[in-house]
Order: C-alpha cells, then structure tokens, then sequence
C-alpha cells in the first residue's frame, strides 16, 4: 500500500497521479484539513506536522509515502525527514527531475510562503543547475481558495495575475510548486501565457513511485484508495471525486491530536 498526505485538497492532483501510472495499487491518503493552510505557520509548527503525517501513514504498515505537500518537502530540506520504515519520495527532488528535462534556465517558482522563505526551491535547483535564474514567490491567497472551492471566476484568476506579477516576463518554465496549484492551471496559463511551461512535479512524483513499484515487484492489490481525512469529509467527499475524477469515494473523518501552535490549536 502507498500512503500519501498533504494538508488539504491539494494532494489530491498528486493521488490522481499515482493512480493514473498504478491503477492496481492500494492508496490511502491523509488530509490534515485541522491545520490547513500551512504556509503562513513556523517552521518548527510544520516540522511536528510533517512527522506526526509521516509517523500516521507509517503506523499503518504503508510500503511507500508519497509526499504531496510542497512546503512539508521544503522544511525537510532544513530539519530533514524521519527515520521510518517506508520509503519516502520527495517532491522537490521530482521537480528538480521534471526542470532539468525542459533545460530551462530562467525559471520561476510559485509556492507557499513557507516554501518560498526555505529557500529550498532555489537551492536545489540551482545546484541542479549551474547558471540558472530562479525567482521565487509566494502566493499565500491560493491555498485558502483552493479548499473553499473557488477555482473558476474572477477571484481566484485575479491571485494568480497578482502572484505572477511579481515573476519577470521572460520565463523557460514556471513551477508549480505547491499541489494546490496545478487545478488552477487556466489562471496560470492567463497570467504568464500559453508559451510559459508549466511544471507539476506531480508527474514526476508519480513516475518514481510507479519505477520503485515495478523494481520491488507488484503485490497483489485491489486497487482501492482510501481517503481520511480530520477535516469535515462531507465538504472533502466531493472535492475528491472533482479533483480525481473518482465516483463515490471513501473519505473517513479522523480525530487528530490537538496541537498547540503559537497560541493557536
């Protein structure tokens, strides 16, 4: 079985994914929808977030954890992953894999503010690749869009225009550094221009786990996805089958733990 989490509707472009290259595997995956949205919260609030979502998944015997949140890949950068039994596939790994196939060179990176203060975009990619321009910027309005639900319209094409502003006119590649983002595709393409790739390291992502997959040899699965989430799962339960495409999926609400962030639960 293959775990994957996020903090919301975001990694749900990453399950679909994975879906698509392992339509035989058994996926559960966790939305930490109780803390959402992380960009705006420490690093070390997101340090015991990213494990206490690793150690969850972990607990219930996944083989491999997929990471479909960004900016917990980003704190990893600096405070590094648990030690665990599964196998741990990093998305920032996969978007340096997805840019370094384009050759771009003069590429910008929109992602949380989290992300984006890591500074672990940046580093990574240009250590990837020597030379290159990266610009990085935050767009903290997304998220918080994204899981009310609000993709089309106005709104939300006004966030992504006022985000890309602050990118240079002449890009190789813009990426899409943050699951959140890759449903509001439309409004990137209408800030930056159809000419401008667009890189999802959902893509990616999915392609090393089906590879690792294939290397271990495929048990024998019924190709079921379980979804939990400690959200509301009659709000999650139709974002996941608008996001996956998948008729009447299983989404479980789970009690977390009650954390103390900064003053805030």
């Amino acid at each position: 079985m293959i775990g994957l989490f996020d903090s919301g509707l975001g990694g749900l472009t990453v399950v679909r994914r994975v879906r698509e290259l392992l339509p035989r595997a058994d996926l559960l995956f966790f939305a930490d929808q109780a803390h959402v949205p992380y960009g705006d919260r420490t690093p070390d609030d997101l340090d015991r977030l990213m494990r206490a979502n690793i150690a969850w998944l972990d607990a219930r015997g996944v083989d491999r954890i997929v990471v479909a949140c960004n900016t917990s890949c980003a704190i990893a950068d600096t405070y590094g992953w648990p030690t665990v039994r599964a196998e741990i596939f990093d998305l920032i790994d996969s978007a340096v894999i997805a840019v370094r196939r384009t050759n771009a060179r003069r590429i910008g990176v929109v992602a949380t503010a989290a992300t984006i203060r890591s500074g672990a975009y940046g580093r990574r990619l240009r250590a990837a690749l020597p030379g290159s321009e990266v610009w990085e910027v935050a767009a903290p309005t997304l998220v918080p869009l994204v899981e009310a639900g609000k993709i089309a319209g106005d709104e939300p094409r006004a966030a992504v225009a006022e985000a890309c502003a602050h990118l240079p006119r002449e890009l190789d590649a813009v990426v899409l550094a943050c699951t959140h983002f890759p449903v509001l595709a439309e409004h990137f393409t209408a800030a930056l221009g159809a000419h401008v790739p667009q890189i999802d390291p959902a893509l990616v992502q999915a392609e090393r786990v089906a590879q690792a997959v294939e290397r271990a040899g495929m048990t024998a699965e019924a190709g079921r996805t379980r979804y939990v989430t400690n959200g509301d799962a009659a709000l999650f339960a139709p974002n996941v089958a608008r996001i996956t495409g998948e008729a009447n999926p299983s989404v479980e609400e789970f009690a977390a733990p009650a954390f103390e962030f900064d003053g805030r639960a």
